[in-house]
């Protein structure tokens, strides 16, 4: 029986052998066992920084069919890594209330394959790049939006096949070394914005063959932009980004004159850097279709000798703002060819009005013009000549006349600013009920008037309406309903509106912010306010109500609470009428409210506390030093007594915290608190407090950076704390009209950040200690009428003051023609001139002494012997 070679099993073994990469005995299920086991380490990780791993992690072996992985139809090994968002959780949160994911990039050697990896916005913290140094197949590599602590490693330049390179958001700094991107000749798009990158730009950069996208935007480069005439750069490029940096130097588009392809330039936010556009009988290669020199020292003539601009006919943005310009409204943008879709000359002095318009602008969606001399009326037809215009501002300017109903028919309308002008008759009644998508209207500080809305009762604005500063009249509706977003915000103040306030019959259940401030508003706080559920910010101050305020209102979560210049009155007690843990801002100054105010412990979260100008009573209890976020303290004009607690001092008013982790400050700018518009509001209007004699108004944020204390005219008695000195951050004190005795603490010569210091009309005593004269911030100084005695000092700060600040103290006098109170510099501060203080001068009487006493007895015992 003769025997025969099985050849079609042979044959078939055979291909099997060469399949590439087959590896049967780790592969058995289409999935790499090391791969499989780092994908559940990534998902471990996930876990245990209470992320949520993709659901299909884990179900079956074969890595390669989960969610977010794929895998080369080659090689079966893992080729993308799609992990853009993958962690999303807000239970746990750092003292900046951040939430991050821990994350080792080693586990990244187990994918020899991998050439698209997308980590970006995870919020993820990295150890070290060395798990990323050896995919050196690696096309897209995007962190953007993690924490990277550190600089850019050189050996970053191993990723040869490198093509895109997101790295924005996420906190690196240092120099860029030139040669870590040499070796990257595969780099079509390299983005680094937003980060805190500093030193030069290299030149490198622009020498990158493939180089199409380059964004340096947001960082601390400095220097100049290595282009010039000569330069030899990448005839690729298409956009480049090197916006708000410190950039210096002349930058001229002649130098780009061989780039066919570019199509964005942004250098704005750098303030020293001189831009050339305008160059006679040169006509650029590129037609741009982005260009924003916003912030720039920009070549004046662009708008009033526009030789470049009117080369460029695929402009879709155009931002010059910020740059001083002047001539008129550059109305020759508006070409019936014109591609324009964004438009900003906002904050610079051009003229003229904002018409004629002649041909419709089908393109344009946005047009910002805020801060100029734009005069005339809107344009009548403003709906045909914008039909599809979406962001108007034309904000702070001189345009008058009346607002045209035509506005309207712009069913696309979302943003609508309209605020500090000249605008005068009533507002179109369209505007607050029929347009379907508006989310903000601004006519603030205009001279428009009638009935408040029109004499309507529902709004079809989807977050704020802005009608504060203008004759607006009349009682408030009793019916009224919105339909605002989850923080509406509705701004009334400064009007001539009048009648009580009742809200029984209002549905604005989502209502964020409201204010009524500066009206004529009259009777008690109904208590149907209450109805407000979501209100985080009420303003009723200067207006004429009186009672007590409303029991129920401990149920609304305020974060500002202000009813100041009123005639509220009534005993107040803990949690009696708000939520004393959520409030941030509480005024209820100048009304007639009385009691004590120990109630005053359960505001923790007060930056700003005001009740000044009450008939409150009893003593300032150290209780109120638990207020560890205090920024702003008035007490003034109460009937307060006894002591101040000594512990004041040890509040921070202003001094920023401690104990906040360092990853946590590197990524501070990019993970912040929410922003709420209830805030935005009250930047420009702001608080006022009392200091340097007058009252102040102060905007702009203010509550970050200003910090007082105001707790004259009381009864406050005493000698004053030495420990106030500890105060070294605070800006204002006023501590005059009380009967505070004894000396002056010479600790408050720590208080280096103090403006103003009254300390005048009350019994002090004593020389005023020469150590103030260090407060070198020191503008206001004032200790009339006390008992102080000895000289003035004269250096320093002091050499400024005239004598009404010493008034009313017969014993102080001049120090005399050359020379001075204060002894020579060297000498130590005394703890506070109390008499418990360590005098070196003293220590140094009492030891001589008891030497020369030891030396004579021993000598006369000796005589005698």
């Amino acid at each position: 029986m003769s025997c025969s070679f099985p050849w079609g099993s042979f044959c078939f073994f055979l291909v099997v052998l060469c399949l590439p990469d087959s590896n049967i005995s780790t592969s058995s299920h289409g999935c790499f066992v090391e791969e499989r086991t780092a994908l559940m380490d990534i998902g471990s990780s996930l876990t245990r920084s209470n992320g949520t791993a993709p659901r299909s992690w884990g179900r079956g072996d074969d890595c390669c069919l989960w969610e977010r992985v794929n895998c080369s139809n080659i090689t079966g090994r893992v080729s993308h890594l799609y992990f853009s968002n993958l962690y999303d959780s807000n239970e746990v949160l750092d003292a900046l209330g951040h939430s991050f994911w821990r994350f080792d990039t080693t586990v990244f050697s187990s994918f020899p394959e991998l050439q698209f990896l997308d980590l970006s916005m995870n919020n993820a913290t990295f150890q070290s790049w060395d798990g990323l140094l050896g995919l050196t197949k690696l096309r897209y590599l995007k962190l953007n939006n993690n924490c990277l602590n550190g600089t850019i490693p050189a050996s970053i330049g191993k990723l040869v096949s490198l093509e895109v390179l997101h790295l924005q958001f996420t906190g690196v700094g240092g120099v860029l070394p030139s040669s870590v991107f040499e070796s990257l000749r595969n780099l079509r798009e390299l983005d680094l914005s937003s980060n805190r990158l500093n030193g030069s730009i290299p030149s490198s950069l622009f020498s990158l063959p493939r180089l199409e996208h380059l964004s340096l935007s947001q960082n601390l480069f400095e220097g100049s932009i290595p282009v010039t005439l000569s330069s030899n750069i990448t005839s690729a490029l298409k956009t480049f980004n090197f916006s708000m940096n410190n950039l210096s130097g002349e930058f001229s588009f002649f130098w780009l004159r061989n780039l066919t392809k570019l199509q964005k330039i942004d250098v704005s936010g750098n303030a020293n850097l001189v831009v050339a556009v305008n160059f006679p009988s040169w006509s650029p290669s590129f037609q741009l279709k982005v260009l924003v020199l916003s912030g720039c020292n920009l070549d004046k003539n662009i708008v009033r000798e526009p030789i470049f601009l009117r080369t460029q006919h695929q402009l879709e943005v155009l931002d010059l703002s910020n740059n001083s310009l002047s001539g008129s409204m550059p109305n020759w943008l508006f070409t019936e060819q014109a591609t324009l879709v964004y438009l900003n000359l906002g904050n610079n002095s051009l003229t003229g009005s904002l018409g004629p318009i002649w041909y419709p602008q089908m393109n344009l969606q946005a047009i910002s013009l805020p801060m100029n001399r734009i005069s005339g009326h809107l344009p009548a037809n403003i709906s045909s000549v914008f039909p599809n215009m979406s962001f108007l501002d034309v904000s702070s300017n001189t345009i008058s006349g009346e607002i045209p109903s035509s506005l309207c028919n712009i069913t696309r309308m979302e943003y609508l600013d309209l605020s500090n002008n000249s605008l005068s008759g009533e507002l179109p009644n369209c505007l607050l009920t029929e347009y379907p998508i508006l989310t903000t209207l601004k006519v603030s500080n205009n001279k428009l008037g009638g009935p408040i809305f029109g004499g309507t009762n529902h709004l079809s604005i989807k977050h704020a309406l802005y009608l504060d500063g203008n004759k607006f009249e009349g009682t408030l509706p009793r019916y009224l309903t919105a339909d605002f977003d989850a923080h509406g915000t509705l701004d009334l103040h400064d009007n001539n509106l009048s009648g009580k306030l009742d809200f029984s019959q209002w549905n604005l259940s989502t209502l964020c912010t409201l204010s009524l401030a500066g009206n004529s508003l009259i009777g008690e706080i109904h208590p149907s306010i209450c109805n407000l559920t979501r209100i985080m910010l009420l303003d009723l101050s200067h207006n004429n109500l009186s009672g007590a305020i409303p029991n129920c209102m401990t149920a609304l979560e305020l974060d500002f609470f202000i009813v100041s210049h009123n005639s509220l009155s009534g005993h107040i007690v803990p949690f009696s009428f708000f939520n004393s843990s959520t409030v941030m801002a509480l005024d209820l100054s100048h009304n007639q409210f009385n009691g004590n105010i120990e109630w005053v412990q359960y505001l923790g979260e007060s930056k700003y506390l005001s009740l000044g100008s009450n008939k409150f009573e009893g003593q300032i209890s150290p209780s109120l030093c638990q207020l560890q976020s205090l920024r702003i303290l008035d007490f003034s004009h109460n009937s307060l007594s006894g002591p101040l607690p000594s512990c004041i001092g040890n509040l921070s008013f202003g001094q920023n915290p401690v104990g906040i982790p360092l990853w946590s400050l590197i990524c501070e700018n990019h993970f912040r608190y929410p922003i709420f518009d209830y805030i935005g509001c009250y930047e420009e209007r702001g608080f006022s407090f009392r200091t340097k004699g007058n009252i102040y108004i102060y905007k702009h944020n203010f509550i970050n950076w200003m910090s007082g204390i105001d707790l004259s005219a009381n009864m406050l008695s005493g000698q004053i704390p030495r420990e106030l000195g500890n105060l070294g951050h605070i800006k204002a004190l006023n501590l005059s009209y009380n009967f505070f005795a004894g000396p002056i603490p010479a600790t408050f010569a720590s208080m280096s950040s103090v403006e103003s210091l009254d300390l005048s009309h009350n019994k002090l005593s004593g020389a005023i200690p020469w150590q103030l004269t260090r407060l070198s911030s020191l503008s206001v100084f004032s200790v009339m009428y006390n008992n102080l005695s000895g000289c003035i000092p004269n250096s320093g700060q002091f050499g400024s003051f005239d004598m009404d600040s010493y008034q009313g103290n017969n014993l102080l006098h001049p120090a005399s023609e050359g020379s001075e109170c204060a002894p020579s510099s060297g000498h130590s501060l005394p703890d506070d001139g109390d008499g418990k203080g360590n005098d070196p001068i003293l220590y140094a009487v009492t030891a001589a002494s008891f030497v020369v006493t030891f030396w004579i007895t021993f000598a006369f015992t000796s005589f005698r012997m």
